[in-house]
């Protein structure tokens, strides 16, 4: 029988003879669309297919591996269109191996990107201005080229330091001009005309855009007023190479061609993100004259088509950091008049995406020491204020955002993103993305009727973790404590260890495992030990400005922030969220040229601190394994919470007995090791 894999989700399973791809997910429990039940006829439950080599699942996929295109996929591909890579997998059917793409618009649980924007204060200085121009009428003896006509206007009558038209306006200059007022709008860029439309155009607009390893988001903008027009974003297409960069890095290491995929993936992404901006916004595709792009090293680095294999292995030397201008054409976006601005990198491991965080919130600026966390997939770290700055990169891994835990998923409708433990029984109650109401509220049922609760998203797994803790159902060491199953029946047992069941209903059963306590002690201890070493560095012991940015960090509450000690203790008020930080430091560079420069001197003042080569970095991860932290107090917290008292060491499995070896000290050689 053919095998399929289906991704994002990752999930695998046998097909039986004749089934479709629509059949195979339903078998499988896939996140796939389909209204009409899978006559072809609403097109909910399009899939990708693209064959080629997957040595992740170790197969060679190759055009047979479904049914030949259908009179029916033709049908509705002459009616509402269907690109050429895309199935309607209720017409497709499994032949052979299979590996097939579930793009965010044919699941019925769209990811919900939740990359906000905080932008104040910006000093509009656009990198382009537009200007209405009519030529006088030409007669015949002149020697004036059309050149020179423009030219001319635009520096006497509009004071524009121009002196040339670019091939792309001097091929269109001509029919632009050739109504009877000779009246056109041109874009000037520097001191060259880089657009040129008929008539009166009063809106040109740029786009901004993050560009992260599991989500993109953009904004457009007026880039004569400033106003966002629209904002939107979607799932990093590369999700289907690797979940994480590493995994990227080694699909591009063990495939010839490979980088090319993921440049071709993420270049496609961009168009329809930015076509999508602008047709949210209701604007020309031809009126976006600015894209500026921030990220990080490895998905700066293939955005650009160049080989982000250095960046997997030591010395993680990057091709360059300084920021690059091109034709938007050089990189295959097909806006005609737009350029590109692709922020600069700070480090191998700190990229573009930092150097936006360090503009939009700007620790060069602050007189008092500032701690920044992007937390994502990789956590990047910036320690510093108006006189220096330090930045290192934390190999987190993807446990914050769901991925790789046991009941875990992306921030989706239906998906636990609160939750809140009592400890006298021990019950759990909570809230979902998609309803206003706590599960044990009236109503509850009712508002989530046509909700599937199927997971916990990242914010709901650290608030859930840290109620664990607080209700004494893990230890310090993150013991779940299976002496608890006496008390409770949520407490259930799972081999040698225990785990704590969050939800039942209608079969599916939610529970947090030993494991997923792990994985987050993990990424949490990655992720403190690399401040530890930057307040090392800067001579510090605390701060009392701690910001948490990213799609992530941002729906972290600060209290359980840290009470998991993701953060040093500090005033519960001095840690907050400030959104997608990175957005707003892009959308800086797009409305300002000085923001630009700023930027750029900002990040050649940080000093980079490479985290694997520290020697304290074990001792450092070891300790920040404990809740909140095995060496560091937590006054401040502790105004807030009640922490629970240090309990005497205990086996794994929660019950008193031999101290058991610190699972901690054996995974910091890995974590210590490992690029991010």
């Amino acid at each position: 029988m053919p095998r399929i894999v289906f991704t994002p989700s990752g999930l695998v399973g046998d097909v039986a003879p004749g089934a479709s791809v629509l059949d195979a997910a339903r078998e499988l429990g896939v996140d796939l669309d389909s209204v009409c039940g899978g006559r072809g006829i609403c097109g909910r439950c399009q899939v990708e297919f693209h064959p080629g080599s997957y040595p992740k699942w170790a197969m060679e996929i190759d055009d047979t591996a479904l049914s030949s295109w259908t009179d029916t996929e033709q049908t509705y591909s002459d009616r509402k269109g269907l690109k050429p890579d895309r199935r309607l997998g209720c017409c497709a059917i499994v032949q052979r191996d299979l590996v097939v793409d579930v793009p965010a618009e044919s699941q019925v649980h769209r990811p919900v990107v939740r990359k906000s924007l905080d932008l104040t204060d910006v000093l509009l200085d656009p990198n382009v201005h537009i200007a209405y121009i009519e030529l006088p009428p030409s007669v015949l003896g002149d020697a004036e080229s059309m050149t020179d006509l423009v030219v001319n206007e635009l520096r006497t009558r509009m004071q524009m330091p121009v002196t040339h038209l670019t091939l792309p306006v001097l091929q269109q200059v001509h029919q632009a001009f050739s109504n009877i007022d000779r009246a056109a709008t041109v874009a000037v860029r520097g001191d060259a005309v880089v657009a040129v439309w008929p008539g009166f155009v009063d809106r040109i607009v740029g786009a901004a855009i993050d560009i992260g390893s599991t989500t993109i988001a953009g904004h457009l903008c007026d880039l004569a007023t400033g106003e966002v027009l629209s904002s939107a974003g979607r799932m990093n297409p590369q999700i289907r190479f690797g979940e994480d960069l590493m995994s990227r890095v080694s699909y591009v290491m063990m495939n010839p061609g490979g980088d090319r995929n993921l440049t071709v993936a993420v270049r496609e992404a961009l168009q329809e993100l930015i076509d999508q901006l602008c047709t949210d916004a209701g604007v020309a595709a031809d009126t976006v004259l600015e894209i500026v792009l921030v990220g990080n090293p490895i998905m700066h680095h293939i955005v650009a088509g160049i080989d982000p294999t250095p960046l997997g292995q030591a010395p993680f030397t990057l091709a360059t950091a300084e920021a690059l201008e091109m034709d938007a054409a050089a990189i295959e976006l097909p806006f005609r008049n737009a350029q590109v601005y692709l922020a600069p990198c700070i480090a191998g491991h700190v990229g573009a995406d930092t150097a936006a965080v360090i503009l939009s919130e700007g620790p060069h600026r602050s007189p008092t020491m500032q701690l920044l966390v992007d937390v994502g997939t990789n956590a990047e770290i910036v320690v510093g204020d108006e006189h220096r700055q330090f930045a290192a990169s934390s190999p987190t891994g993807p446990a914050f955002e769901g991925a790789q835990l046991s009941c875990g998923q992306r921030a989706t409708a239906g998906a636990i993103e609160r939750v809140r433990i009592d400890a006298a029984t021990l019950d759990a109650r909570f809230k979902v993305i998609g309803s206003d109401l706590w599960s044990d509220e009236p109503g509850f049922a009712e508002s989530t009727a046509d909700l599937d609760i199927s997971g916990i998203c990242g914010s709901g797994i650290i608030e859930v973790i840290g109620e664990m803790y607080l209700a004494g159902i893990i230890d310090q060491d993150g013991v779940v404590q299976g002496s608890l199953a006496e008390r409770s029946s949520r407490i259930v047992e799972n081999g040698r260890t225990f785990s704590y069941l969050v939800h039942e209903a209608d079969g599916v059963r939610l529970t947090i495992t030993q494991n997923d306590v792990r994985a987050i002690q993990l990424a949490k201890a990655a992720l403190r030990a690399g401040i530890e070493l930057l307040f090392r560095h800067a001579g510090v012991t605390g701060v009392d400005d701690i910001r948490l940015a990213g799609a992530f960090g941002s729906h972290i509450d600060p209290v359980y922030a840290l009470v998991l000690g993701l953060v040093p203790d500090c005033p519960v008020e001095h840690v907050r969220s400030v959104g997608n930080a990175a957005g707003g430091g892009a959308v800086r560079a797009l409305l300002s040229v000085a923001a630009r420069r700023e930027m750029e001197a900002a990040v050649r003042g940080v000093e980079k601190i490479e985290t694997a080569t520290e020697p304290t970095f074990q001792a450092e991860f070891v300790a920040a394994m404990a809740f909140p932290h095995a060496i560091a107090p937590s006054p401040h917290l502790s105004t807030v919470v009640t922490l629970p008292e240090r309990t005497a060491p205990t086996s794994e499995g929660g019950r008193p007995g031999r101290r058991r070896r610190n699972r901690g000290a054996d995974d910091a050689a890995t974590a210590e090791g490992e690029p991010s």
